[in-house]
């Protein structure tokens, strides 16, 4: 999943293309996740969440899991 899902990123997000980009990057390259360009905070990649198999409900950006 390489888009976030309107709830987990608003489409009117300030950084929204930004961190699409981040997610992209990171994704290409096999890395876990990338640095939150406003929080500084590290978010998950959908792949990285994937591989843990569930959902651990706490509403990841990136989760490629149906709640």
């Amino acid at each position: 999943m390489a888009v976030p899902h309107p709830e987990n990123l608003a489409l009117d997000h300030p950084h929204r293309e930004e961190i699409l980009v981040r997610h992209g990057v990171a994704m290409a390259v096999d890395q876990a996740g990338y640095t939150d360009p406003e929080t500084g905070f590290f978010v998950f990649t959908a792949k990285t969440l994937a591989a843990e198999g569930k959902c651990c409900a706490m509403v990841c950006r990136h989760c490629p899991f149906k709640r």
